[in-house]
């Protein structure tokens, strides 16, 4: 059965549009993989929000399938988080009301408060009717942006100041891989423990760097990534360490070898 699922401007919940779906377990049955779903927005309450916005009146936004679903580890009420796969944005709003009629059937016992579930499980028809009135950008789950991250190194100048031109190979990376990684790994890193935040406060909130664990210049064309055993979060410092040998690529069990190699010397 399809779903709606909503997304508010601002919300205690750690969405990602396109990437990841962060909600409560009385959703659970609703939201298992495979489930296509809609996106949905309300009315808008802080018009600060216009401009990363189709519409300040209700509407649908694009559509999407739910990837893995899992527990999401600093919740002790059942949380859950989902992947979201093949995220399709609609090039305009699709309002909530057609004609005068909602394009979602509104069950007689719900009409006081359907609007209020954060997901609503709705009919194929009603699936349908709403995609009818869509025209779709193209699909963000290829969208990417240049990879600079496993190729620090190669940006080196043995000059100050000038502008300069690079000759060599940038990999590209998908953005929606990062944030399931960093939805699922978490953002310390998984070889010191070293949290940006923590350390740096609100200015450096979500900042991680996310480490292929096999490089991508290695791939030798594009290959499937899975987020959970392919990336993993690195510090600044680990991920530069990780890479300092062009020729070798340190795993975080080595990382984490070395540290604990240093932590033993230190208390000798």
């Amino acid at each position: 059965m399809p779903v709606v699922i909503v997304e508010n401007d601002t919300s205690q919940w750690e969405d990602e549009t396109g990437a990841v779906y962060h909600f409560p377990k009385r959703y659970k049955t609703w939201l298992v993989q495979g489930t296509e779903v809609i996106y949905y927005k309300g009315r808008i309450k802080d018009k600060a929000f216009t401009p990363s916005r189709l519409s300040d009146a209700p509407h649908y936004f694009g559509k999407a399938r739910i990837g893995k679903v899992y527990a999401d580890p600093k919740s002790g009420k059942g949380d859950l988080f989902a992947f979201i796969e093949n995220f399709t944005p609609f090039e305009s709003a699709i309002l909530s009301k057609n004609g005068g009629a909602y394009l979602e059937t509104i069950p007689a016992n719900r009409a006081k408060n359907y609007w209020r579930d954060g997901v609503r499980p709705i009919s194929q028809t009603d699936y349908d009717a709403i995609l009818s009135y869509a025209k779709l950008q193209p699909s963000q789950a290829e969208a990417v942006v240049l990879n600079t991250e496993d190729n620090a190194f190669d940006l080196e100048s043995f000059s100050e100041g000038n502008k300069t031109s690079f000759f060599g190979t940038r990999y590209e990376r998908r953005k929606d891989l990062r944030m399931k990684a960093i939805a699922f790994h978490g953002l310390d890193c998984k070889a010191c423990g070293f949290d940006f935040e923590q350390a740096y406060g609100e200015h450096a909130k979500g900042f991680i760097h996310v480490h292929h664990v096999v490089p991508i210049s290695k791939f030798g064309g594009e290959q499937a990534v899975n987020p959970e055993t392919d990336l993993v979060t690195l510090c600044a410092n680990c991920h530069a360490v990780v890479h300092r040998k062009r020729d070798e690529t340190l795993s975080v069990d080595e990382l984490k070898g070395m540290l604990r190699g240093r932590w033993v010397n230190d208390c000798a």
